[in-house]
């Protein structure tokens, strides 16, 4: 039996924050983050070049009550070195897992990290390297999902996907309507005129203005990520 051949060579995922608590209320779940990373191993096996953009909302969450009444930006700052610290316990994971990645900051944390460099970043990618992207655009003011379309763009991924914890965009909320079904292919167009909240409106902006297609798919679902880098019937594509 021959290979599977992925339908994409190179491959952009956004993971929010929270999808490393689990069923935790904060933090990082060992386990989760684990499963999480043998996901990717498996589709680096097969060749797929692999960035990542993290989020910081496990971490930033609980600290958030005292952000309130705080300067958005000062808020935003303290968000991004979140997501550095998520990057490296991801990137930690991954390098104990068998795969070699590198964490590059948006941020100057030299000591700890290395700074973007772009075109570092697509040395490491054709290397084989999974190149995990922290601290957002490193500008407050700008959320992760920016921050994936942004890499998405740079790197000349095929395609963003979102990982979320439902399977894809439905019609309505398939915990409230039984009688929701799943989109498999939306237009940007569709997806703006329907509402769909998909990501944030810049980066869905940006997505479109790139013709950068985005996979909304569940993180959580086993073999989800992999399926959807083999072009099977996973998710929800949004297409320009």
């Amino acid at each position: 039996m021959s290979a599977a051949i992925p339908a994409h060579k190179r491959i952009l995922l956004k993971l929010s924050g929270e999808a490393l608590m689990g069923d935790d209320q904060f933090g990082i779940n060992r386990d989760t983050i684990v499963r999480m990373v043998e996901e990717v191993a498996e589709i680096t096996r097969m060749g797929v070049e692999v960035a990542v953009v993290i989020g910081g909302g496990n971490i930033f969450r609980g600290v958030a009550g005292g952000a309130v009444g705080m300067d958005r930006a000062t808020a935003d700052y303290m968000g991004m070195l979140a997501t550095v610290m998520n990057a490296l316990a991801l990137a930690d994971t991954m390098n104990k897992a068998g795969l070699v990645a590198r964490v590059m900051s948006a941020i100057a944390i030299d000591q700890v990290v290395e700074p973007y460099v772009r075109p570092k970043a697509l040395q490491y990618l054709e290397e084989g390297k999974v190149v995990v992207f922290a601290a957002g655009t490193g500008n407050p003011f700008f959320t992760t999902d920016t921050a994936a379309a942004l890499r998405g763009a740079e790197i000349g991924a095929a395609l963003v996907l979102k990982a979320t914890k439902v399977d894809g965009v439905y019609t309505a909320d398939p915990k409230k309507d039984p009688t929701a079904t799943r989109y498999t292919r939306l237009s940007f167009d569709e997806a703006i005129a329907k509402n769909l909240g998909i990501m944030d409106a810049t980066a869905f902006a940006l997505c479109r203005d790139q013709k950068l297609p985005i996979k909304v798919f569940s993180i959580f679902k086993h073999g989800a990520l992999k399926r959807v880098v083999l072009g099977e019937d996973e998710g929800t594509l949004v297409y320009a």
